[in-house]
C-alpha cells in the first residue's frame, strides 16, 4: 500500500472519474446514478430475444474472431476498470478501479484496483490480470477490432499489486476512456493443468469474469442463461446500485422473426424489440395485448440516430467509380416505402452521423473549412460545398427523374444499356450480389431491385444462414449488404474500426467498406484527439462531409424510438428514463421484476 501511496503522490491527483472533456456530473462519494431506482428489490426472471440475429452460438469467448459467442456474456460476466452511464456521453465512473490518474501530459493513466473487487473464483482482481487482459487483446489470437482500438496503448505496466499503468503514444484524451472501458478477465481463464490455453483456442471454457451474473451452464445451447451471483462484490458501488436487479436473465434464440412473435404471445419470454415496422403496425394487436398481458410501447430516445445503409464493396472493381456509386444510391425511393411499407414510422439517413450535432448540412462552418483546407488536394471540390442530401421522390421530384441522373451518371463513367443490360466496354453486364440473413429483408430490397433493373443493373438477392453470413463478411466476401452502426454520443476510436485504412486489410474489421482514403484517415485522427466538445463536433462534421460526397453507402432509414412488446405484470421500471440508453441493455439492467415474478421464481426454486 506504500508503493500505491507513494505513485499517487504525483502532481495529479487521484480522481473517482473521468471525463474527456472534464465535466463530471457526480461527485466522489455519490450514492447511484439518479435515473436508477437504488431500493430496487433483487429476484426474479427477465426473458429477452437478443437484438443481435444468432441462429445458435458455438463458443464462449466473445473476443475471438471466428464462431459466434452467446449474447450477453461481455455485458453481465466481464467488467472493465470504469464504466459509463446513461447520461454523460464522455465520462466514466469507477468499477474495479476506485481512482484514476492522468498524467499533466496526457501521455498515461494510472489505474488504482478496488480492494474488494473478486473474479467469480474467488481470487482478487489484481494489475496482473489487468495487463494480461491487454496483452491477449492486443495480439493476433483476438478479433483484429482490438488492436484497432487500443492501437495508440504503448503497453500496459504492473506497478504494484493493484496498481496498472498504461502509457499512450498520443496526449489523446479519449485514450483513459478507451483503457478504463476494456474488458478484464482472469488469467485462470482457459487454464488446463497450469498451462493457459493459447487464447483463440478459449473456446468452451466459460470466462472467468467479475461481473454481476454467471452462466447457468457450460452446455452449448440454443438458449442461454445467466444467474445473479449472490457474492457479487460490487453491488453496491455507487456506480452499480440499483442495478441488475433479477436473479435470472435468459435470451432465447428463434429462427425466424413468426416463430419469435408466436413465441412472445406463448408466453416463452417477456420482452421483444421490434426491429420491422410492418410487424410493429399489424402484428402488436388482439386480445392479450387489449387485455393488459402485453404491451406495445415506443420508448422515445435522446440518442443520435443509428447510421443504417446499402454497403458497397469497394474492392470490387465495379464500385470503384463514384458516378457508378452514386447512380446505385439514386435508384432507391424512400418515400414511397416509407408510405406503402413502413407505416410512416421512420425517417432518411443524411450522412453516417443522423439526427446529431456531428451531422454535416449546408456548406461547411468556419471550424470544418479549418480541417479540410489543409487536406483540399486529397479530397473532390466537391465537398467544399453543400452537404449531399440522400436523394428524394417528394414532389416535385420523382423515381423516373432520379433514374435519369443515374443513367447519365452511369454513361459517364462507361455503363451503357446494351443487349437487354447495362454493360462497360468489356461488354461485361453490371449485376451486384446482396448478402444478407433476413429473408423479410426482401420485401425492403425489392422495389430497389427494381428500380435497378430500369437501370439494366441485375441485383442477385441472396439468403445465407447467420453463420455463413458472417463468415463471409468476416473475409469480405461480398458485393453489397446490409449495416447497421448505432448512433453515439461519444463517438471516438471505435471509427477507426469501421473507416481507418488499416481497418480495411484486416480480415474480420468492421471496415465492411474497403475504404482506405489518407484525407478520411486524417479526419479520424482529428476526432480521437479532439480536446473540447466543440473540436469533437467540428472534426465529425468534416468527417461526415467527406464520407458523404464518397457516395459508399445508400442511406436507409432510422427511428426515433424503440419499439417494445412486454409483459407489464412481470416488471417494474424505473420513475427516470434516461436520455441515452439502449432499449435492452437498459431494461436487463435498470428494471426490476414485480413481486408476482419474484413470488413465482421463488416457488420454482423451491424442492
Amino acid at each position: 500500500m506504500a508503493l500505491a501511496l507513494c505513485i499517487f503522490s504525483s502532481s495529479a491527483s487521484a480522481q473517482h472519474a473521468y471525463a474527456q472533456f472534464g465535466d463530471v456530473k457526480y461527485p466522489a462519494g455519490f450514492d447511484h446514478f439518479s435515473y436508477l431506482n437504488p431500493n430496487a428489490p433483487k429476484g426474479g426472471e427477465i426473458r429477452m430475444v437478443p437484438p443481435t440475429r444468432p441462429t445458435n452460438f458455438d463458443k464462449f469467448n466473445p473476443y475471438t474472431l471466428r464462431g459466434t459467442a452467446p449474447y450477453g456474456i461481455g455485458l453481465l460476466m466481464i467488467e472493465s476498470l470504469l464504466v459509463g452511464n446513461s447520461e454523460e456521453p464522455t465520462t466514466a465512473y469507477g468499477l474495479l478501479a476506485d481512482t484514476v490518474v492522468v498524467a499533466p501530459n496526457k501521455l498515461s493513466a494510472t489505474f488504482h484496483l478496488n480492494d474488494k473487487a473478486r473474479f467469480h473464483n474467488g481470487k482478487p482482481v489484481l494489475a496482473a490480470d489487468v495487463v494480461y487482459s491487454f496483452k491477449q487483446l492486443t495480439s493476433k489470437l483476438a478479433a483484429p477490432q482490438f488492436r484497432t482500438l487500443y492501437a495508440e496503448v504503448k503497453n500496459a505496466t504492473v506497478l504494484s499489486e493493484r496498481v496498472v499503468r498504461f502509457d499512450f503514444a498520443t496526449p489523446n484524451p479519449e485514450l483513459p476512456l478507451m483503457v478504463g472501458g476494456m474488458p478484464v478477465f482472469s488469467r485462470d481463464w482457459g487454464q488446463s493443468d497450469g498451462v493457459v490455453k493459447a487464447f483463440d483456442q478459449i473456446v468452451v471454457d466459460v470466462p472467468i469474469g467479475s461481473g454481476p451474473y454467471k452462466l447457468t451452464s457450460n452446455e452449448m445451447k440454443r438458449d442461454v442463461s445467466y444467474v445473479r451471483d449472490p457474492l457479487y462484490w460490487g453491488r453496491d458501488l455507487p456506480s452499480r446500485k440499483g442495478q441488475f436487479n433479477f436473479d435470472k436473465v435468459t435470451f432465447k434464440i428463434y429462427l425466424d422473426e413468426t416463430s419469435r412473435f408466436e413465441g412472445l404471445k406463448a408466453g416463452e419470454f417477456d420482452f421483444l424489440r421490434e426491429f420491422i415496422s410492418r410487424n410493429w403496425a399489424r402484428q402488436y394487436t388482439g386480445k392479450q395485448f387489449d387485455s393488459g398481458e402485453l404491451k406495445k410501447r415506443a420508448f422515445e430516445n435522446h440518442n443520435p440516430g443509428d447510421f443504417q445503409g446499402y454497403v458497397l464493396n469497394l474492392r470490387k472493381a465495379k464500385f470503384q467509380d463514384v458516378r457508378v456509386r452514386q447512380a446505385i444510391g439514386l435508384a432507391m425511393d424512400f418515400e414511397w416505402m416509407n408510405r406503402q411499407l413502413f407505416y410512416g414510422l421512420y425517417k432518411r439517413v443524411n450522412g453516417y452521423f443522423p439526427n446529431s450535432e456531428f451531422h454535416a448540412e449546408g456548406l461547411p462552418q468556419p471550424d470544418e473549412l479549418a480541417l479540410l483546407e489543409p487536406l483540399r488536394a486529397q479530397l473532390r471540390p466537391e465537398v467544399f460545398g453543400l452537404a449531399p442530401v440522400s436523394p428524394s421522390t417528394a414532389p416535385p421530384n420523382s423515381l423516373r427523374g432520379n433514374l435519369r441522373q443515374a443513367k447519365a451518371l452511369l454513361n459517364e463513367a462507361g455503363w451503357h444499356y446494351v443487349d437487354g443490360a447495362l454493360r462497360n466496354a468489356k461488354g461485361e453486364a453490371f449485376s451486384i450480389d446482396f448478402l444478407n440473413d433476413q429473408p423479410s429483408l426482401i420485401r425492403i430490397v425489392g422495389p430497389f431491385q427494381n428500380a435497378l433493373e430500369k437501370l439494366g443493373i441485375q441485383l442477385n438477392y441472396r439468403v445465407v444462414d447467420f453463420s455463413l453470413a458472417k463468415q463471409k463478411m468476416d473475409n469480405f466476401d461480398f458485393e453489397m449488404t446490409t449495416t447497421r452502426i448505432s448512433g453515439s454520443t461519444a463517438p471516438g476510436g471505435e471509427l477507426l474500426e469501421y473507416f481507418g485504412s488499416a481497418a480495411a486489410a484486416t480480415p474480420g474489421s468492421a471496415n465492411i467498406w474497403g475504404l482506405a482514403d489518407l484525407a478520411v484517415d486524417a479526419l479520424l485522427q482529428k476526432v480521437v484527439r479532439a480536446t473540447t466538445r466543440p473540436d469533437l463536433s467540428a472534426a465529425m462534421r468534416a468527417l461526415d462531409r467527406v464520407l458523404s460526397h464518397g457516395y459508399y453507402s445508400v442511406p436507409q432509414f432510422y427511428g426515433d424510438a424503440f419499439f417494445i412488446g412486454y409483459r407489464p405484470g412481470q416488471f417494474e421500471l424505473p420513475a427516470t428514463i434516461p436520455p441515452y440508453y439502449q432499449a435492452d441493455t437498459w431494461a436487463l439492467s435498470a428494471w426490476w421484476a414485480s413481486p408476482s415474478n419474484i413470488a413465482a421464481n421463488q416457488a420454482v426454486k423451491k424442492p
